[in-house]
């Protein structure tokens, strides 16, 4: 079981990782923004290049899947923090095995629910 020390030390390590999250997306947020409403100027009334609008829909794209990628960070994070909140005396512990996760991982990825062992044994097995 983790110590009151470590269980803070984890929590103060999530809720940073949300804030570092939370100012991506509302980065992504500003640049869809500023992307809209440069679309409304006068200046879109010219047409641009085929490979300038290739590269405007492809940089869209990027940014679109790194939102994405963001969010579902995100969730891991708020799923972590409820684990914590809800189940403090068992918070750390492997989905897969039950046994603690190394309070090393913990620090490294806390938002994790398997152990190495068991997370390579899932790689291994390609699932999850």
């Amino acid at each position: 079981m983790l110590t009151k020390e470590q269980l803070e030390h984890i929590e103060k390590r999530l809720l940073e990782e949300r804030a570092r999250a939370l100012r991506s997306l509302g980065l992504f947020d500003e640049m869809a923004k500023a992307d809209r409403e440069s679309g409304d100027s006068a200046l879109s009334a010219y047409t641009d290049h085929m490979a300038d609008q290739g590269t405007e829909a492809m940089e869209r794209e990027k940014a679109a899947l790194f939102a994405t990628k963001e969010g579902r960070y995100l969730y891991r994070i708020e799923e972590a923090l409820r684990r914590l909140y809800n189940d403090p005396d068992n918070f750390g512990r492997c989905h897969g095995t039950g046994e603690m996760i190394a309070f090393e991982r913990l620090d490294a990825v806390p938002h994790a629910r398997y152990s190495i062992a068991y997370k390579r044994k899932l790689e291994e097995e390609g699932s999850d």
